[in-house]
């Protein structure tokens, strides 16, 4: 059996061989990133199309195959001639309504790569883009008088690895909704198709994060390693085995990835956004951003039901509660899982009995939103299908008015359900289309949607920026109920580089309670300071504090909750090792106040950090949040010290993270 090195070696001199050969009787074509480093190359080997990249001297993606498998039998991307080719540069500077980062630079160079197939009759465009940041690949197949209607059975995209690198994963098909611990091996070891991002460290020292932009009417690209490293897509399949059902004109997903020098690069890239088409919405303005609590943890702890009973958590008092809480500390909105009827059933298989505008008795909606009013509190709704789509499209309208005119504008949805309408896959192209059908519906009503069991986001929230987080991922529920005991303490340090680089993340931190009564052996794996610091290297432009408002009430912790922006002006990495730590500042949009969070796996760690990243001739004043002598996840969670000095940007700062530990850091501009 082969050695990683020598099945490197192998794979290296065969692409090699390949590539001297196309070049020497082929057609060749090529652009360079703007600052001249990542190149893409484009080949034709006896009519099969190849494309290449690299990184100044080092091999990123060796010679792989483009194409398609058409149901009639018809192959785009075999017996292809080149026709054209067009370069073209772009370069603009745009602004995001909210994110991690208020202006992106978007500057490519492009390539279009004519093609006709005889055989198939087909006439089909290659579209390339080299940022400075990675590249984009797209297929383009106009309106022509040989196809016009027709089924996708397989996508033939490859990603030919120069090496055997070693791959961050999780399973596509096997658990539900992306929510499944990550496994780190080398590509030849992934023993199953991988969701994306999917996100590699390069035997050349390189970062790579591979995943799509512009998810559209199109299923979701999935990959396996189908020959050695060199990794295939695999779109997830209707019920019935098709794949896509497309017309033209058309135009695939982007293909992309990112290339970075170091881990937090991937973390800044902004390529997935550039690769989405600009905002759609005229009026951004009802756009905001928020924190928030919610009536959702205590269900969780069992202390309340969904469900109407003498346990349940949405009554009219409690919700006011929550309310009162929420603006005596600054929280923007109250969330309020389980007031509508249709929890009664056993939702997760009848889910069409959910009615959305239908509070139970006990749910005095017009008071509580009216209440909320006067506190400057709004409601977070919230949409729980149960995976039935069909029921929720034929209500989606008279839904989203219902709350509009409640003054409702930000909605959290859920699809608890294995399968939509039980026979889809979420990341089907049926539930593609249903995604942004919600969306697009919720803008017409001035509504924000979170959304839960989603397909993995791929940039649409450039294009309608009302798509504000999402989950796919495991969050903190699963700490209340897992059986496996919950999220290692390293999940933390690992999801913002794997299911993070696609989006905003709805994890739901905050927890400042570690026992748990219901399920004893299943715990938070972090300390109280890592729980404060998930709100800086976590981003959400909606952040909940899960925790219940008695576990809150007089814990001087909060008050880092209560200041952390959500919405910022720059954001940058200061230091990070996928699995191990991650260390994140940001700026705030609205102030010069900057904060920093810094959290570590289950080891204890010590740092010197550089402060250079402050607005040079100011004073801070530093209000940090560390874990306390004796912190430790296991031992004791709770133990934080909270001291403040003066600091500039000359100065160092020592971080000291205990097990499962972390640090915040709110750095007040004087």
């Amino acid at each position: 059996m082969k050695s990683r090195k020598q099945l490197m070696i192998a794979t290296v001199l065969a692409a090699m061989l390949l590539w001297s050969c196309s070049n020497s009787k082929g057609q060749s074509q090529g652009i360079s990133s703007p600052d001249g480093k990542v190149k893409i190359t484009v080949n034709n080997h006896d009519g099969q199309i190849f494309y290449a990249v690299d990184k100044e001297e080092t091999k990123i993606v060796l010679p792989s195959k483009l194409g398609f498998v058409l149901k009639d039998g018809r192959v785009i991307g075999k017996k292809m001639k080149i026709t054209n080719v067009k370069k073209t540069s772009f370069n603009e500077t745009w602004e995001q309504p909210w994110g991690e980062k208020r202006l992106i630079e978007n500057r490519y160079e492009e390539m279009t790569v004519s093609l006709k197939s005889n055989a198939a009759k087909i006439a089909i465009n290659l579209i390339f883009r080299a940022y400075n940041d990675g590249i984009g690949l797209r297929y383009d197949i106009p309106s022509q008088a040989s196809i016009d209607s027709f089924i996708i059975m397989d996508e033939l995209t490859e990603f030919a690895l120069a090496g055997d690198e070693n791959a961050w994963w999780t399973t596509a098909y096997k658990g539900v909704y992306y929510e499944n611990i990550t496994q780190l091996t080398p590509v030849s070891q992934m023993n199953d198709t991988v969701s994306l991002p999917l996100t590699l460290e390069t035997q050349s020292n390189k970062f790579l994060a591979i995943h799509e932009a512009n998810l559209t009417n199109y299923a979701a690209m999935n990959l396996y390693a189908s020959h050695g490293t060199t990794l295939k897509c695999d779109l997830t399949p209707w019920s019935t085995g098709e794949k896509v059902f497309a017309k033209t004109p058309f135009v695939s997903p982007w293909r992309m990835i990112i290339i970075a020098d170091r881990p937090g690069d991937l973390l800044t890239s902004s390529l997935e956004l550039n690769l989405n088409d600009p905002c759609k919405i005229d009026d951004t303005s009802w756009i905001e951003t928020g924190r928030y609590i919610g009536i959702w943890w205590g269900m969780h702890m069992e202390k309340y039901t969904w469900h109407m009973g003498p346990k349940h958590g949405a009554t009219t008092e409690n919700t006011m509660r929550y309310i009162d809480f929420a603006a005596q500390h600054g929280f923007s909105g109250v969330l309020v899982e389980g007031w509508n009827t249709g929890w009664e059933n056993d939702w997760t298989k009848e889910g069409d009995k959910f009615n959305f505008t239908q509070p139970y008795p006990d749910f005095d909606i017009e008071k509580i939103t009216a209440y909320g009013k006067q506190k400057g509190v709004k409601l977070v709704g919230h949409h729980e299908t149960g995976g039935a789509t069909i029921n929720y499209e034929k209500q989606l309208d008279d839904a989203f008015a219902f709350y509009q005119k409640l003054g409702v504008n930000c909605v959290k949805t859920g699809y608890v359900s294995p399968l939509l309408d039980g026979k889809e896959r979420h990341s089907s192209q049926y539930g593609v289309l249903h995604f942004r059908k919600v969306i697009e519906t919720a803008a017409k009503y001035h509504i924000m949607i979170v959304n839960h069991e989603p397909v993995i986001p791929t940039g649409l929230r450039r294009t309608y920026p009302n798509l504000m987080s999402g989950e796919g991922m495991r969050g903190q529920e699963y700490n209340a109920w897992s059986a496996d005991g919950g999220n290692p303490s390293e999940h933390t340090t690992i999801i913002p580089f794997t299911r993070g680089l696609a989006g905003p993340m709805d994890y739901t931190p905050g927890v400042f309670n570690f026992e748990n009564p219901v399920k004893p052996n299943t715990k938070v794996k972090t300390t109280l300071a890592h729980q404060l610091a998930l709100y800086v290297t976590i981003y959400a432009p909606w952040q909940m504090a899960c925790d219940l408002p008695e576990n809150y009430t007089g814990n001087p912790s909060l008050h880092f909750i209560e200041q952390v922006p959500v919405n910022w002006e720059q954001t940058k990495v200061l230091e990070a090792k996928i699995g191990d730590f991650l260390i994140t500042t940001r700026k705030d949009r609205d102030s010069d106040n900057w904060y920093m969070g810094a959290i570590t796996d289950e080891n204890s760690r010590t740092f010197d950090i550089d402060l250079s990243f402050l607005d040079k001739d100011k004073k801070y004043r530093a209000i940090i949040y560390r874990d306390g002598p004796n912190a430790g996840w296991k031992t004791n969670p709770t133990d934080v010290n909270i001291e403040e000095k003066i600091v500039s940007s000359d100065q160092k700062l020592q971080l000291q993270l205990a097990e499962g530990g972390g640090t915040a850091v709110r750095f007040e501009c004087l």
